[in-house]
C-alpha cells in the first residue's frame, strides 16, 4: 500500500506529482481533493491547474490551514487559490478551512459537515515537517492522540499553536479525513526527510505523526522524493 519513487530532480518530481493527481481526478462526475500549503507543492499546482479536466466537477478543500486571513501571505488557502484555482482550474468549487468563527475550534465545527459531504477523497496531497508533522498535527500537541485516530470522532480539529514556525493557531483535518481517500501522496524534499520516512517505514520512526499515514493498510499511499 506504501510506494516510494524518488525523483532526478524537482522539477521532475512537480510534473510526476501532477500527472498522479490529474489522473486521480480524472474520473467522471464529482471528484474531491484536499490539498497541502507550504512552498514545496507551488510547481505542482503550476502544472495542474493547466490539466485539462472537468474542474467544475471538482470541489478543492485543504489538509490545513493557519488561522489568519487570507490576505496574510502565511495563508495556505490564499496560496492554493493563487496557484491551483487559477485558469482553467478556477471552474472548481472550493471549502476553506479558516472561516469566521471566533477560535480555530469554532472553524472546525463548522466546517465538519461540509467536510462529511465531501468525502472520501479523490485524492489527498501531504507534506512534511522536519518534525514528521503531517497537515497541522504537531508531535506534543495535548490533542494528538485523538487527531491521529484512524476511527476518531473528528475530521477537523483547532490547533491552538504550532509546533514550528510559524507558531500560530491552525485547522486542520484530522488522519482519519486524510485516510479516506482512494489515494494519498506524500510529497518530500531533502535528505533528512528522506531518512525519516525511511525510519518510519522500517519501524525505527513510528512516534512521529507521518507514522499515521505511512504504517497503515486501508489507504494507498505514494512517497514522491527529491533531493
Amino acid at each position: 500500500m506504501i510506494e516510494v519513487k524518488a525523483f532526478p530532480d524537482r522539477d521532475a518530481l512537480a510534473e510526476a506529482t501532477a500527472e498522479v493527481l490529474a489522473e486521480a481526478l480524472s474520473q467522471p462526475g464529482p471528484k474531491t481533493f484536499a490539498a497541502t500549503g507550504g512552498s514545496t507543492p507551488g510547481p505542482t499546482y503550476d502544472r495542474l491547474s493547466r490539466r485539462d479536466l472537468a474542474w467544475a466537477d471538482v470541489t478543492v478543500t485543504l489538509t490545513d490551514d493557519r488561522w489568519v486571513d487570507i490576505a496574510s501571505p502565511l495563508s495556505n488557502e490564499a496560496q492554493v487559490r493563487g496557484r491551483l484555482l487559477v485558469g482553467p482550474a478556477a471552474a472548481a468549487k472550493f471549502v476553506p478551512l479558516k472561516g469566521t468563527g471566533a477560535t480555530p475550534q469554532a472553524d472546525a465545527d463548522a466546517v465538519e459537515p461540509d467536510l462529511g459531504r465531501i468525502t472520501p477523497f479523490d485524492a489527498v496531497l501531504l507534506g512534511m515537517g522536519p518534525d514528521g508533522h503531517i497537515a497541522s498535527l504537531f508531535p506534543g500537541d495535548p490533542n494528538l492522540a485523538a487527531a491521529l485516530n484512524p476511527k476518531g470522532a473528528r475530521l477537523c480539529l483547532g490547533v491552538d499553536m504550532s509546533g514550528l514556525e510559524p507558531f500560530v493557531p491552525r485547522v486542520s483535518l484530522t488522519v482519519r479525513a486524510l485516510l479516506d481517500a482512494r489515494l494519498a501522496v506524500v510529497l518530500v524534499t531533502g535528505h533528512d526527510k528522506r531518512d525519516l520516512i525511511e525510519g518510519v517505514l522500517n519501524g525505527s520512526n513510528i512516534d512521529y505523526p507521518v507514522a499515521a499515514i505511512l504504517r497503515q493498510t486501508s489507504t494507498p499511499v505514494l512517497v514522491h522524493w527529491a533531493a
